[in-house]
C-alpha cells in the first residue's frame, strides 16, 4: 500500500484552475486543509474561486501556461505567500475535433504549444520548489494519451506526449524524494467536453462512441477526488472511471480494435461533416492567441 501523504497545510499549483477539473480538485483540496494557487486567463473567475474558496486557503495569478516568465512569476508569488509548493498539478488544456488530413494546421500548434508546451512550462517552473519539499506533481493527460481516435490526432499526440513527459521526468527526480504521476481520464461532464462536441460532426461522433462517449461521462467531482486520493498516494496513475486503467493495461489490443470500428462505421463521413463546420478550440480557459 502506497504511503499516506497528507495533504492538510499542503500548497497545491493548478494550472486551469478557474473551472471544471481544476477547480473541483482545488475545492475538495482546501476541504482537507491544503493551500491552493490557482493559475490561469480568466482573472474575474478566478477571484470568484478565490473568494469561494476563501482568501486565507487561496490565491490567484493570470497567467498564460505557455509564457514561462509568466508561469514563473506565478510560483514565486505562490512561494511568497504560503512559503513554498508542495504540489504541481498541470491541467490547463484544449482540445478540438478536426482532422489531420486538410486540417488548420494553426490550430495544432495551438494545442501542440497550450497541452505539451504548457505543461513542459508549468513543471520548469514549480519543479525546483516541489523537489525542494520532495514533493508531487501531477501532470494530466487523457485517455487519448493511450487510445487515439479519429479527429483527435493533435489531442492525442499532445496527451501521450504529456505521459511520455512524466515518465521520463520519474527518475530525473527521484533522488530528491519527489513523485511524479499522470492523470488518465476519459469524459468529464466539464464546459470543454460539452463544448466540444457542440457541432453536427461532433454529436455524430459522440453517438458512435456509445456508452464510453461523451454522453456518459463522469460528474466533475468524481476527477477531483481521484486527484486528491492521488496526491494522497502520491500515485504514479490517477484515471476515472475506472474502467480507465483497464483499458490503459490493453492499449495494444484496443487501439488497433478502434481503428477498424472507426473504419466499420464509416469514419469519412464523421470528417466530411467536420470538413463543412469551421473548426474551434474548446476550452478550460482562453488561450492568447
Amino acid at each position: 500500500m502506497a504511503q499516506s501523504y497528507d495533504v492538510r497545510d499542503k500548497v497545491v499549483f493548478i494550472t486551469g484552475g478557474a473551472r471544471g477539473i481544476g477547480a473541483e480538485a482545488a475545492r475538495q483540496l482546501v476541504a482537507k486543509g491544503a493551500k491552493v494557487a490557482l493559475v490561469g486567463l480568466e482573472p474575474e473567475l478566478l477571484e470568484q474561486r478565490v473568494s469561494e474558496l476563501g482568501a486565507a486557503n487561496a490565491v490567484f495569478f493570470e497567467a498564460d501556461v505557455t509564457d514561462l516568465d509568466a508561469q514563473l512569476r506565478a510560483a514565486a508569488g505562490t512561494v511568497e505567500r504560503f512559503g513554498g509548493i508542495d504540489v504541481a498539478i498541470a491541467n490547463a488544456g484544449i482540445a478540438a475535433a478536426t482532422p489531420l488530413l486538410d486540417g488548420d494546421v494553426e490550430i495544432f500548434d495551438t494545442i501542440v504549444r497550450v497541452n505539451l508546451g504548457g505543461v513542459y512550462r508549468t513543471l520548469q517552473a514549480t519543479l525546483p520548489h516541489v523537489t525542494a519539499r520532495s514533493g508531487y506533481v501531477l501532470p494530466i493527460a487523457s485517455l487519448a494519451a493511450a487510445i487515439h481516435s479519429p479527429m483527435m490526432g493533435a489531442y492525442s499526440a499532445t496527451k501521450a506526449g504529456v505521459e511520455a513527459l512524466a515518465n521520463a521526468l520519474r527518475p530525473e527526480v527521484a533522488h530528491t524524494g519527489t513523485k511524479v504521476g499522470c492523470a488518465y481520464f476519459s469524459f468529464i461532464k466539464t464546459d470543454m467536453v460539452q463544448r466540444g462536441f457542440d457541432s453536427e460532426a461532433g454529436q455524430e461522433a459522440a453517438r458512435r462512441m456509445g456508452p464510453l462517449g461523451p454522453n456518459n461521462a463522469v460528474p466533475v467531482s468524481r476527477a477531483g477526488k481521484v486527484i486528491v486520493r492521488g496526491i494522497e498516494r502520491r500515485s504514479r496513475q490517477v484515471y476515472a472511471p475506472g474502467f480507465v486503467k483497464a483499458m490503459l493495461l490493453a492499449r495494444t489490443t484496443l487501439q488497433p480494435l478502434q481503428e477498424q470500428q472507426a473504419i466499420r462505421q464509416g469514419a469519412e463521413d464523421v470528417l466530411a461533416k467536420s470538413r463543412a463546420e469551421p473548426a474551434t478550440l474548446t476550452t478550460e480557459q482562453p488561450t492568447s492567441p
